[in-house]
């Protein structure tokens, strides 16, 4: 797919949303920043997300229309065996296992504070 510019998709996304909802639209540029119909204001990322995801259903809608509908029979969905997690803590809270610690070292050691 090609780069469209920043007018190309400004002029394409004013097509969609005319085409989708069925009246002018306007879309105003206010330094980096674009209002559709004086609404929230939006950057030109957000501009081509729109565009990308009208874009999306209108193909979508074309292929659906384009071709006959035929149902395709569901293949039954394979169980995969579920994964166990393994501690390596042995179930111990982290102010447990810090006492744990503690206990088996030597030498004058305190719990931090908050223990």
């Amino acid at each position: 797919m090609t780069t469209l510019t920043k007018e190309e998709v400004i002029s394409q996304l004013h097509m969609a949303l005319e085409k989708q909802s069925g009246n002018t639209v306007s879309i105003e540029q206010a330094g980096s920043w674009y209002k559709i119909d004086g609404g929230k204001s939006v950057r030109f990322s957000e501009l081509e997300t729109m565009h990308s995801e009208l874009c999306a259903t209108n193909t979508e809608i074309k292929a659906t229309n384009a071709k006959p509908a035929v149902k395709a029979q569901a293949k039954p969905a394979k169980k995969q065996p579920s994964k166990k997690t393994t501690t390596t803590s042995g179930g111990l809270t982290p102010k447990q296992l810090w006492r744990q610690k503690l206990e088996n070292t030597a030498g004058n050691q305190t719990l931090p504070r908050g223990f």
